[in-house]
């Protein structure tokens, strides 16, 4: 449905933020976009939901060349959004309900639809007895779920997650995971995850995109992009903790820090 052809952006300045990115969003039902500060992946994802238009290269959308009219611009957020990493640049209604509704309603939905989403979407993000709360009232991480259930109330095809466990507690990080987990696997959603934090990657998606210093550094399957430490260093990433539980230890590598647990 999305993916980038030969994409170089240069900001005004002369800074070269990605240079000749070529980036799949079918590869994978959950993909991890991964690289230090400054490796492109905000800009990357702004490319792809037609925020920036590429220096060079181009954007395919719906097997066709994106183009930056209205009317095409409309339909791919209609298919992709975005949570940004900070909830307060997501939040614009006082009150939760109305909160989750404002791009339905934005949108013009019928009122009957915009209740029928907005009640769904809370109810998938566990949020559904803040609905009446005063958004000022809410601690990081039910912003965090607010802001999530905003985009999950759109309905997209595919969801892009900025940091999505940044600034979270234990417990906050785990009810996000879970969050993704059923937007991709029950619901069928592409889900693309840009995070500092490599257990939560390993543990979430499985297709993986290194970037470092606006290239693609690597690209592949997520057990063989973390098992090469060469690769990880470069870019300047952390092994998870089952990976080096395998080549330290000797342990089995599983798939996920839950299937640790049970073994």
């Amino acid at each position: 449905m999305l993916r980038m052809e030969e994409v170089t952006y240069i900001y005004e300045d002369g800074t070269v933020a990605l240079k000749d990115v070529n980036i799949d969003l079918t590869k994978g039902k959950k993909i991890g976009i991964v690289g230090s500060n400054g490796s492109g992946k905000s800009t990357l994802f702004m490319i792809f939901l037609g925020l920036y238009k590429p220096t060079e290269g181009k954007v395919i959308f719906n097997e066709k060349e994106l183009k930056y009219d209205k009317n095409t611009l409309s339909e791919l957020r209609k298919n992709a959004g975005i949570v940004f990493q900070d909830p307060d640049k997501q939040i614009f209604f006082s009150n939760v309900f109305d909160d989750v509704a404002f791009a339905l309603r934005n949108l013009k939905f019928n009122e009957d639809e915009v209740k029928k989403r907005v009640k769904l979407a809370m109810e998938k993000t566990g949020i559904t007895e803040l609905k009446n709360k005063p958004v000022h009232f809410l601690s990081y991480g039910q912003k965090k779920n607010v802001s999530i259930a905003g985009v999950v109330a759109m309905d997209h095809n595919v969801i892009f997650f900025d940091e999505p466990t940044a600034g979270l507690d234990y417990s906050s990080q785990e009810n996000v995971k879970s969050i993704l987990e059923s937007l991709s696997e029950k619901q069928e959603k592409s889900i693309v995850v840009s995070s500092h934090d490599m257990n939560f990657i390993y543990d979430v998606c499985d297709y993986i995109y290194v970037l470092n210093k606006g290239h693609v550094l690597s690209e592949g399957k997520k057990d063989t992009i973390f098992l090469n430490k060469e690769i990880l260093d470069k870019a300047g990433l952390e092994e998870p903790f089952l990976v080096k539980l395998r080549k330290y230890l000797g342990k089995e590598l599983f798939e996920k820090n839950s299937e640790l647990f049970k073994s």
